[in-house]
């Protein structure tokens, strides 16, 4: 983030003598791009070096599922059964070099530690609420958020009730997109939301624990277990500009216009090789001819998954809440049959999705073969046969376009 923290007790120089009752602390430098990309200095009682134990090592299996047909798909979601923790609860759904995508409905609280030693990780709060325990502090989230971790920060769930996430993995980093920054790395007036959105740690607990406390790491295309002596939470102070934080999709400032704005103007992060947006509830565009619903487009070099958030998405069928549409390169992508003349005069939109859109093609599980509802592709075909389009087309009595699929990009 472009921006400075601090928490806990700091020398007024780095890398200089700094004691805790007289003990000399151990300083470590936290940073990205060897020591020109962002960075964090932390203090730590022990040396972060110190391993008690070695445990196992678990390498990461992925079960591939490679379609017979190359088409539009809908996964049904919500219902998948809870299962695992936060780390070993998280079920692949589709991935390729740059980005992995999977769901989350844990039914237990690991009482591990865990470290992402291979890339940053974006979680999507969609259900839930708690506190991500870490080593910069505790970050407080709710429904909603998008906790943002940094690669190397060692952190715990402490969940408050059940939860639902959806889950981004890159070995790239998770960045605010470059055009709402100016020089100086300061969100500009034109960006959808503004540094006061941006939630970082907000109180440092130093532990100081001994006993035997497990680490998971993410390395290597695998998790490697460590057991350490001490509490991993030993810091005493921190300061920089790398450290976990949360954002909420509800404060994203949707970007409207006269005429339809392109799926751009929704971005909210920028990744290696993909994005990610958000689509709020929103006034639309209000020329008098303006056609207020996504236009039919092929994203030629892109692939675009949209998780549906909450909103209505009846016009739709088989389109609820936790569904995920997957609109493959090659092909081309738009409303059903009929939503375009419905759309026509509506003001606003109340629907709710999260998309990837990614530059590379995105491989699927066999998981994801189990929530495909294997009739997707063909929709457009049936929706037209069916008679469903303007005759059958009607807004709510205040204008309100939600049901209408406007959000969905269907």
């Amino acid at each position: 983030m472009p921006f400075y923290q601090r928490l806990g007790d700091v020398p007024s120089k780095r890398h200089v003598q700094f004691r805790d009752n007289g003990t000399l602390l151990t300083e470590e430098v936290m940073g990205m791009e060897g020591f020109v990309g962002m960075e964090s200095i932390l203090y730590h009682l022990q040396s972060p070096c110190r391993v008690m134990k070695l445990g196992d090592f678990e390498e990461i299996e992925r079960d591939e599922w490679v379609p017979d047909a190359h088409a539009h798909r809908l996964f049904n979601t919500y219902d998948i059964d809870p299962g695992g923790d936060e780390i070993t609860g998280r079920r692949l759904l589709m991935w390729n070099n740059d980005v992995e995508i999977s769901l989350c409905r844990p039914s237990e609280s690991a009482e591990y530690y865990f470290r992402n030693g291979e890339g940053d990780e974006v979680i999507f709060v969609h259900e839930g609420s708690g506190t991500l325990e870490t080593i910069f502090g505790d970050v407080p989230y709710t429904e909603g958020d998008y906790v943002v971790i940094p690669r190397g920060t060692t952190y715990r769930f402490r969940p408050d009730g059940e939860q639902r996430y959806l889950v981004f993995e890159t070995p790239g980093r998770i960045e605010i997109p470059k055009r709402y920054r100016n020089q100086y790395g300061q969100l500009l007036e034109g960006a959808p939301y503004y540094h006061r959105d941006i939630h970082p740690p907000t109180q440092l607990n130093t532990h100081r624990d001994r006993g035997e406390f497990p680490v998971k790491v993410r390395v290597r295309d695998g998790y490697q277990t460590y057991v350490l002596d001490y509490h991993p939470f030993d810091v005493v102070g921190w300061d920089g500009y790398l450290y976990p934080w949360t954002f909420s999709v509800h404060d994203f400032e949707p970007i409207t216009g006269r005429i339809h704005q392109p799926p751009p103007s929704h971005q909210t992060f920028q990744g290696q090789n993909f994005v990610i947006c958000s689509f709020c509830p929103r006034m639309l565009d209000f020329d008098p001819r303006a056609v207020p619903i996504p236009y039919h487009h092929s994203n030629l070099q892109s692939e675009e998954m949209i998780y549906y958030v909450s909103g209505n998405f009846g016009s739709r069928k088989g389109v609820n809440v936790g569904s995920i549409t997957l609109h493959p390169s090659g092909l081309p992508h738009g409303p059903q049959p009929g939503l375009a003349e419905k759309s026509i005069g509506v003001r606003e939109t109340h629907e709710l999705a999260v998309m990837c859109d990614t530059f590379h093609p995105l491989r699927l599980t066999k998981f994801a073969k189990e929530l495909d509802d294997g009739k997707y592709a063909y929709s457009w075909y049936e929706n037209a046969q069916n008679g469903d389009g303007a005759a059958a087309a009607e807004t709510s009595a205040d204008g309100d376009a939600t049901g209408a699929g406007l959000t969905s990009h269907l």
